[in-house]
């Protein structure tokens, strides 16, 4: 593949060290998909540089201006501190004229509003679990028509920001209290939605119009005690202790037939062109026993890191993790958005 000169996008506070010798672990783990995605696109042959953001866009303009990177490598997750700005970041990348990876400003901004992403899912006829909004000071409407147990999390949050085992609430009463703890913990509405018993599915997909579905991956929850909601609650995702006293890890997907298979990738693939996603995505699913499939959410630019669910399912694809970021690279390129025109 042809070398570029690749802008790479990062929160300010996770600019990657340009080795990891003598790096503390915990350190390390923090800007973990920084640095990977940094050090294999030097390893190709790419000219590399990393802008850390925060608050001023102005640095972006002068570096775009004086730079002039084939594209840029958005790792961004928000901006001013805000998760729900990310989209903004990308659309003035449109604006400056400069091509980028991952998601377009419509698909993040859809998908990122999971109350709006369920409504657009709920008109394509995309099963999803029902629900309601919890807003701060309000009343919620429509809880008597959901069924116990409901599940309570953020609107907007992603990485199971908020998301514990009190997350799953068995009368309104305890709804109005982790309601109330969203609201105080994220400053972020509060989506209420019947809870799907089941097992944990993700789904990669990538691409602007042809779409390529990777391997169906699942979360293994291990001996997580019987009493114990299966979901990816912060500590199953993050918590390594957690997880290594559980046995909790996340794997590809087995005992699916192959019919039901497709039936999950034909869902993936209507969720990402429902809600304008391009680049590559991570659709959340359930499972349920009578083979019932559910989507959660989606997730545009999904944790990228080497090893992680969505490098790992792009391996059992057969993408090296050089080749996904190639992939990617290219997929941006190629992206059209309305100034091409």
């Amino acid at each position: 593949m042809r070398r570029f000169r690749v802008l790479v996008l990062v929160h300010e506070d996770l600019v990657p060290p340009d080795s990891d010798q003598g790096v503390d672990d915990k350190a390390m783990l923090d800007c973990q998909t920084e640095y990977d995605v940094c050090a294999t696109l030097r390893e190709a042959g790419h000219d590399v540089r990393v802008l850390g953001l925060r608050y001023d866009l102005g640095v972006l303009r002068k570096t775009l201006q004086k730079w002039k990177p084939h594209i840029s490598f958005n790792l961004l997750e928000e901006f001013h501190d805000v998760t729900a700005y990310d989209h903004h970041v990308v659309a003035y990348l449109e604006l400056m004229k400069q091509r980028y990876t991952g998601c377009n400003p419509s698909g993040l901004f859809l998908s990122r509003d999971k109350a709006l992403s369920k409504k657009i899912m709920i008109y394509h006829r995309i099963p999803t679990a029902r629900f309601t909004i919890g807003k701060a000071g309000r009343r919620i409407a429509g809880l008597r028509k959901l069924r116990y147990p409901l599940m309570i999390k953020s609107a907007t949050e992603d990485a199971s920001l908020g998301i514990a085992q009190a997350s799953r609430v068995m009368d309104e009463d305890k709804v109005r209290e982790r309601v109330a703890f969203i609201h105080e913990q994220t400053g972020t509405d509060a989506l209420i939605e019947e809870y799907i018993d089941g097992r944990e599915l993700y789904l990669g997909v990538m691409g602007n119009h042809r779409l390529k579905t990777l391997p169906v991956w699942e979360m293994d929850f291990g001996s997580l005690p019987a009493d114990n909601a299966r979901v990816a609650t912060r500590k199953v995702k993050w918590d390594l202790a957690y997880r290594k006293k559980y046995g909790i890890s996340s794997k590809r997907a087995t005992d699916i037939p192959p019919d039901l298979e497709k039936r999950i990738q034909k869902i993936g693939r209507r969720v990402y062109k429902g809600l304008q996603l391009s680049g590559y995505a991570r659709i959340d699913l359930r499972l349920t026993e009578d083979e019932k499939v559910y989507v959660l959410e989606a997730n545009a630019n999904p944790e990228l890191s080497y090893g992680d669910d969505f490098a790992e399912s792009a391996e059992a694809a057969g993408y090296t993790y050089h080749q996904l970021l190639e992939q990617i690279l290219r997929m941006g390129l190629g992206y059209r958005a309305a100034w091409h025109e």
